[in-house]
């Protein structure tokens, strides 16, 4: 975290105003030049001209918002993780898995899985790289009541043996070559370790929800030099306070903006740490559809275009669920199966 001095160096940064920006989570020079000016008026209670004079200047201190050549680009991405979801199939859909630095979602109908697959990635996140994980801890904002301690207590369990032996000795639970998947008090110790590496925040309106984005933004900067750095951010639902509170067309127009600006606030949570952003969105029926599927995710033009995968999930017949990639930028449409059972996502 930048230091309030340093702040402070930045043109029309006093100490009151350096304070005002750490508290809202602009505590460093790349945080505050990918804000926008408004964004900074109104958090700092300053002008929107002074606002742009501080932006302008923590850009050129961050070296960033200028042209680069696409081999800067390609050396960038190759600090992007890729995030198992524990079932090779999607997997190989995704590329390798879900990507940090992007949002990944999931849209489908109610009991189509999307919970389940937050509860699965926010335990493979805290597996070694060497088994698909990001050695990294998550944030879980929940605004459908939807975490469950228990599930990730199961999905633990239900870990391939040799992913369980190497979590207990990243996680301290046991010493190299001594772990055994087996025994039942290292178990419940693993399954502990792994519980104190999700933060949870329940979201109680569309509001809160917001606030709770820029309050993740502050606990993954602050992370990022411990053992398990936030490498997980997500948010299950994204749209159902927003779908709630703001009912009818009327309303839709300050819906979507609020929607947007939530979800660049994700995205820059996402992008200053290296961080997967996974979001789960409600669906509704398109009665003007006459042929497929009339099932389309809620959100409107703006989630579209600002989720870098969306991914549908439907039923299929028991446990099996379809996982459709419906949009990526450098991968083809297809499908993938696979099933839910206790101990989590598991190959079809």
């Amino acid at each position: 975290m930048a230091a309030s001095e340093e702040l402070e160096d930045l043109p029309g940064v006093g100490p009151a105003t350096a304070e005002k920006l750490k508290e809202n989570g602009f505590d460093s020079y790349q945080g505050i030049a990918v804000a926008s000016p408004g964004e900074l008026s109104n958090t700092a209670d300053i002008g929107e001209s002074s606002a742009a004079d501080i932006i302008t200047a923590a850009r050129d201190e961050a070296d960033i918002g200028g042209f680069e050549t696409g081999a800067d680009v390609l050396e960038r991405r190759e600090q992007i993780g890729k995030l198992t979801w524990g079932v090779d199939a999607v997997d190989e859909l995704l590329g390798g898995g879900v990507e940090t630095q992007s949002i990944t979602e999931v849209y489908g109908e109610f009991g189509a899985g999307k919970s389940q697959v937050t509860h699965e990635l926010s335990v493979t996140v805290q597996l070694p790289e060497d088994h698909g994980g990001l050695a990294g801890s998550a944030i879980f904002v929940d605004s459908e009541d939807t975490f469950r301690p228990e599930r990730v207590d199961q999905m633990v369990r239900g870990l391939p043996d040799e992913a369980i032996a190497a979590a207990m000795e990243s996680h301290g639970v046991a010493d190299e070559g001594e772990a055994d998947p087996a025994d039942e008090d290292s178990l419940e110790a693993l399954v502990e370790a792994f519980l104190d590496n999700i933060h949870v925040a329940k979201a109680f309106n569309s509001n809160h929800q917001i606030l709770l984005a820029e309050k993740a933004q502050e606990l993954a900067g602050e992370s990022q030099d411990d053992e398990f750095p936030v490498r997980l951010l997500c948010v299950d639902s994204l749209t159902a306070h927003f779908r709630a509170e703001y009912v009818g067309r009327g309303q839709l127009a300050d819906r979507q903006q609020k929607l947007n600006k939530h979800l660049h606030d994700l995205m820059r949570v996402g992008d200053l740490n290296n961080t997967a952003v996974v979001v789960t969105n409600q669906v509704a029926s398109n009665p003007d559809s006459f042929f497929g599927d009339p099932t389309q995710p809620i959100g409107g033009n703006i989630l579209g275009h600002t989720s870098t995968f969306r991914l549908y999930l439907r039923k299929s017949k028991g446990d099996k669920r379809i996982v459709r990639l419906v949009d990526a930028p450098n991968l083809p449409d297809g499908e993938a199966v696979m099933r839910i059972e206790e101990g989590g996502l598991k190959p079809e």
